[in-house]
């Protein structure tokens, strides 16, 4: 989509550019995230990519039109380049297989040419293109919002349930070590919210890991109180889908368990709100470029905190996307690669988040606006590390106006220090970065005070706040 690929990951005439087309300026402002997987190829060009295409000596490749975003597509970058740029940046792959244009056996096709280990067509082929190794992909998406009617192929619940069960069936049986994802509503509005879900989950619901949620926020009015209460409904979303699942799981008996994979989430209105179009069947066609903003990056930082709130039921999550469109990181053709406002939230999450979500309450001052008539002016979430000895906590002042002191008590911890605290602050709701400038940037943070179990914390207003605690011994029971 857009050049998400071309002119941003792959540029093979950029200065910095690998021995195989991939920037390596993109790549080293990738890495710092810490990203478990990357979701390929995602979104609407899903439904009508040919896999095979995208495969063998480049030359022979064909090129498509992309009838989803009105591009072309010259398959430069295809299956094999794009799983070695992930073991190159020491991550995994996501993989969708279309359920648009293809069909059950093409998605096993591709399976097998992925993973395979026996000596079969595709994963002959796959050795003959150069990578005798099966790649070993785990998650893999059984389409792409196939609800929508911008879709290539859109369906019906009960025609998506049908191929996704199929599928499912025969990718599980060629593989039973790797987990599927079915599409959910693509976003909480549509007119076939709920039925959806409960229509797809009774086809699928043996043979499925993972039910998908999308989901993007707009401030298309300028009311930011109302657009940083986004995060609210997205709360919202959570609960009502894994109200669902867990209605099927009780009216099967069931002891299997679909978790949520939240893979499309993000902020999407400025290119549209901007009115350009730029020019169809070009490559790479330019689009849906966002220019994130303050408020976006504090809005980012709740939809996370959001997300850490119910990891019990959202085990997968994925920003949309990475480069260029609706992206974190910015490029120019020939030139430098930037961050956006939305990267620091996302990157001190990605890299501290990790570990076991705790249990926050918060109470904060509350205010009214389109959302809701109280909704808390400081949202929070907090994290354990893996190994038990460090607390992440990730913080959000809401208020355009107000600081905020916050008490949290730690009492049931002991021989605790602050070990580092960042804040994002001192900029307004429209400040944006750009290549020369970053005037929505992390900087250090000593407002706070850590006392007997106690941490206090004066929250600048309108900010996004981490602070990372440092365990030396537990509290015994």
């Amino acid at each position: 989509m857009g050049r998400a690929v071309y002119t941003g990951i792959y540029e093979p005439e950029h200065e910095s550019a690998d021995a195989f087309g991939f920037r390596q300026d993109v790549m080293e402002l990738i890495r710092p995230l810490n990203l478990a997987h990357i979701r390929y190829p995602g979104g609407n060009f899903l439904s009508g990519y040919n896999w095979l295409d995208g495969i063998g000596p480049k030359e022979d490749r064909p090129v498509r039109p992309d009838l989803a975003w009105f591009a072309l597509e010259p398959n430069l970058v295809g299956t094999d380049e794009f799983l070695q740029w992930c073991e190159r940046l020491g991550t995994s792959a996501m993989l969708g297989v279309n359920l648009g244009t293809g069909a059950p056996q093409s998605a096993c096709d591709l399976l097998e040419y992925v993973n395979g280990t026996l000596p079969t067509q595709y994963a002959d082929l796959r050795r003959a293109n150069g990578h005798a190794k099966p790649y070993g992909v785990k998650l893999w998406c059984l389409g792409n919002e196939m609800d929508g009617p911008w879709q290539i192929c859109a369906k019906t619940a009960d025609e998506y349930g049908r191929i996704a069960c199929e599928s499912a069936k025969m990718m599980k049986w060629q593989d039973p070590s790797i987990e599927l994802v079915a599409c959910g509503s693509s976003y909480r509005t549509m007119p076939t919210f709920g039925t959806w879900e409960k229509k797809v989950l009774e086809h699928c619901y043996p043979y499925i890991d993972y039910l998908s949620l999308h989901q993007y926020y707009q401030n298309n009015d300028g009311d930011v109180p109302s657009f940083l209460a986004r995060s609210v409904e997205m709360d919202r979303f959570i609960r009502e889908v894994a109200d669902i699942t867990r209605a099927e799981k009780a009216r099967r008996d069931s002891d299997h368990d679909v978790f949520l994979s939240f893979d499309e989430w993000n902020i999407w209105y400025h290119f549209q709100s901007e009115g350009v179009i730029p020019e169809k069947w070009t490559f790479p066609r330019a689009i849906e470029e966002e220019r994130y903003d303050g408020a976006d990056a504090l809005l980012v930082g709740c939809m996370i905190n959001t997300l850490l709130r119910n990891a019990d039921v959202v085990k997968i999550a994925c920003l949309a996307q990475l480069v260029n469109t609706i992206a974190p990181i910015m490029t120019e053709p020939g030139g430098k690669a930037w961050v956006q406002t939305i990267y620091y939230p996302f990157l001190y999450a990605s890299r501290f988040g990790r570990g076991t979500s705790l249990n926050i309450l918060i109470d904060s001052p509350g205010y009214a606006c389109s959302v809701g008539d109280a909704i808390p002016s400081v949202d929070g979430a907090a994290t354990l590390s893996k190994d038990e000895n460090e607390i992440a906590l990730f913080l959000v002042n809401r208020s355009l106006t107000q600081e905020q002191d916050c008490e949290i008590s730690l009492a049931n911890l002991c021989a605790m220090r602050v070990i580092e605290c960042v804040t994002l602050c001192g900029f307004s709701a429209g400040s944006r970065n750009t290549a020369d400038t970053a005037p929505v940037h992390p900087a250090e943070f000593h407002h706070y005070a850590l006392r007997d179990g106690t941490l206090n914390v004066n929250l600048p207003v309108f900010s996004w706040t981490m602070i990372r605690i440092r365990i030396d011994t537990l509290a015994q029971p």
